[in-house]
């Protein structure tokens, strides 16, 4: 019999395959099961097989077959229902899992997410003293009941010391500087050490923030493991470790990854959810949209209204944070290409131990870059009043005391020399977080970008928020801020800048608006700062739509080649379906099963002779009429547990997919019967089908492979790969790119 052939990559669209004979030794090492009776004949829809309807790693689900598994397993459910109490029982407790489990998720990820914050802060003081009433409490903890703090020095005190006073007995002089200096450097790279080694040595997909991943994941891409308990253990501490060695990273990213691991290790405890791909990312897709919601950690609240004429510094913001996302997508694409292609790659502890020593030995000398990311932005956010000590409020007196701001703040002042020197530390910071931000983000520790996106933006805010501060001070006469900047009003508001500077970044980065919004308005609880944050984030994100329609996310997804259809890119060929499925003009023909005349054997060797995830079936080789679709995996499995449970197959037994067997010679191997793995109704297109049209289905209906025909007869197929290889040559990238690795 002449079988054509057809490339249906077994990796789903990306990935790795394990070939046909080692899976089918695997499979008969697992399924050993007793025989039940010479003429038992096994149907896989009747008697189902175990393993049948998974899927193997780095492959994509079938949205549509999993969508119909729960429809099936509901309405069986409720129909049973109403015949008991016991299964009325079932049915409302089915009902319930759901709220069960996203309750206990939720207490699961905050539980881990409160631990990570708390171990974090104590290990980052660590770096710089130690608590003698106890070594487990961190610097602002060991402080709390001391009675001997000052005002100015609130966060001096006797139970607190540095590692110089320790070892040295003394605080002051440039020996004890460099005791600290060194003492700080020695920790950071202790714990980057400890980081980046149990990551490789325990859970390598513990690694980067993990975002990109998750996106793939609920998009149906299969990666086992990587939402997996040894990925939670190992990323719960070395997010800790990663963060408290001073990189310059957040936490933010990599806690919805642990989020998610979290309610992908709890979904084993519901069948509705252990036993359905779909279902079990219904719950990771609810996790993504609350993940953000750590960043209410920054409440701050204003108490002087923004006016009109402060739109223009608002734009101005969204223009530097689009640029500055732009061009920091566009280096750490390049920094990350460079350390996959070239001998960087292959030494990922050095590179961590050499960027974590770069960065403590540039940040130590700078107060701004030394302190935590999160006390950095909580800093910028502040509202000087007239209980604040910190140098960025180290104004001049005001020549008249009676004139105040609003409430606590205090009137517009001449900026003081603490100002000016806190100003000069804020732009050395600011250059320095941009640089080293593009080599820290892709190493191989945990590591998040909302916290150095932010950093930067609220740093840039600041600065620019004192300058028109300063400005209206100086010039309250002028037609700019005459008529609602009276002297010793207070006018502007620069930690509004740096909140509004903050947003802007995050969105030129990510390329979030609305959402990006809503986080800052729950920041400030006031409804009057949306406009700004609105018109700074649009402007951000056009302005870096401008230079590269990626957000970072999506350009790591595309740099890694994960299987991922971006739901917001646009389709803009002319393309056909006929273009684009295979097999190609040049290609073999299409290999394919027909429904019945094929032996075990025969179908055996055409598995064995291709590498495809699966198979279309046809009446006939000569007629091509379409039944249905096969995967390879269900192939395999009920072809070896038919060997072992149905007496007489051999090579020579006749393999059906019709709903009645044939009728076998009385000297002849009984026939095997494999309709119920087939699917009757795979999602078909015409071969003028346009590819946007195309497309449009592939996204909103998850689907992995669609067949193409031409008036019933079957013509060729087109799967997700083939659609991100399209639209790569498209956009003038390598096709070839578009694998898992």
């Amino acid at each position: 019999m002449h079988l054509t052939a057809r490339l249906i990559d077994s990796r789903g669209e990306t990935g790795r395959q394990i070939d046909a004979n080692k899976a089918a030794s695997t499979l008969r090492k697992t399924a050993g099961m007793n025989g039940n009776g010479p003429n038992k004949m096994v149907d896989p829809l009747e008697d189902p097989l175990p393993g049948l309807g998974t899927y193997e790693d780095f492959n994509t689900i079938d949205w549509v077959r999993e969508k119909s598994k729960d429809r099936d397993r509901h309405r069986e459910i409720t129909n049973k229902s109403k015949e008991s109490t016991v299964a009325l029982l079932h049915s409302v407790s089915d009902a319930f899992s759901g709220w069960l489990l996203m309750l206990l998720v939720g207490l699961m990820a905050g539980a881990l997410a409160g631990g990570i914050d708390i171990a974090a802060h104590w290990l980052t003081d660590l770096k710089e003293g130690l608590c003698l009433v106890g070594f487990w409490f961190n610097h602002e903890h060991c402080c709390w009941t001391s009675n001997e703090t000052t005002f100015q020095e609130r966060d001096r005190c006797p139970q607190w010391q540095s590692w110089a006073e320790l070892i040295t007995g003394t605080s002051e002089g440039a020996f004890a500087y460099i005791v600290n200096y060194l003492m700080y450097i020695v920790w950071a790279l202790l714990f980057a050490l400890l980081a980046v080694a149990l990551v490789r040595a325990f859970a390598p997909y513990a690694c980067g923030s993990g975002i990109p991943e998750i996106k793939t994941i609920l998009s149906g891409f299969i990666i086992r493991g990587y939402l997996g308990k040894w990925t939670l253990i190992i990323k719960t501490i070395t997010l800790v470790l990663a963060v408290s060695s001073g990189l310059s990273l957040g936490k933010e990213g990599p806690l919805v990854h642990v989020a998610c691991c979290c309610a992908n290790i709890l979904c084993h405890l519901f069948t509705k959810y252990r036993k359905n791909e779909a279902k079990r990312r219904e719950v990771g897709a609810l996790l993504r949209v609350r993940g953000s919601g750590r960043l209410v950690l920054f409440y701050v609240e204003f108490h002087a209204p923004w006016h009109l004429v402060e739109l223009v510094p608002f734009i101005l913001l969204g223009i530097f944070g689009g640029l500055w996302g732009a061009l920091f997508i566009r280096a750490n694409i390049a920094w990350c290409r460079r350390r996959k292609s070239t001998r960087l790659g292959h030494y990922p502890v050095m590179e961590v131990l050499v960027v974590t020593a770069l960065t403590a030995v540039l940040a130590y000398p700078n107060s701004y870059t030394r302190m935590s990311g999160a006390e950095l932005i909580a800093e910028l956010f502040n509202d000087c009043s007239l209980l604040d000590s910190s140098q960025l409020c180290g104004y001049k007196p005001p020549t008249n005391t009676s004139k105040t701001g609003v409430g606590n703040s205090l009137a517009d002042r001449p900026a003081g020399e603490g100002l000016y020197t806190a100003l000069w530390q804020l732009a050395l910071a600011l250059v320095f977080k941009m640089m080293i931000t593009v080599i820290t983000f892709g190493m191989k520790v945990p590591s998040g970008l909302f916290i150095p996106s932010m950093a930067v933006g609220a740093i840039a805010g600041r600065l620019l928020g004192v300058g028109m501060e300063q400005l209206a001070y100086y010039n309250h006469d002028s037609f700019i801020f005459k008529g609602w900047c009276s002297p010793g009003a207070d006018c502007i508001t620069p930690g509004l800048y740096a909140m509004v500077g903050a947003a802007s970044c995050l969105g030129g980065v990510t390329r979030m608006t609305v959402s990006l919004v809503v986080i800052m308005f729950e920041l400030t609880g006031g409804l009057e700062y949306i406009v700004p944050l609105m018109a700074a984030t649009m402007t951000s994100k056009w302005v870096a739509d401008a230079l590269g329609r990626e957000g970072i996310y999506e350009a790591h997804i595309r740099l890694n080649g994960y299987p991922f259809l971006e739901p917001k890119e646009e389709f803009g060929h002319s393309s056909l379906t006929v273009d684009v499925m295979r097999p190609r003009r040049s290609d073999p023909a299409l290999a394919v099963l027909t429904q019945e005349g094929m032996t075990v054997g025969e179908v055996e060797a055409l598995v064995e002779s291709t590498r495809y995830s699966g198979f279309p079936v046809v009446v006939s080789q000569e007629s091509q009429r379409l039944v249905g679709f096969v995967l390879r995996r269900d192939l395999l499995i009920s072809i070896d547990n038919a060997r072992k449970r149905q007496e007489g197959v051999v090579s020579a037994s006749q393999v059906v997919f019709t709903e009645h067997a044939p009728a076998q010679a009385d000297d002849g191997p009984p026939p095997l019967r494999l309709r119920g793995i087939v699917d009757l109704s795979p999602f078909t297109v015409t071969d003028h089908t346009p590819m946007d049209i195309t497309v449009d289905i592939f996204r909103k209906l998850g689907l992995r492979q669609c067949l193409v025909t031409h008036n019933g007869r079957l013509l060729g197929i087109i799967t997700k790969k083939d659609i991100l290889k399209h639209m790569a040559q498209i956009a003038n990238r390598d096709p070839d790119s578009i694998l898992f690795n």
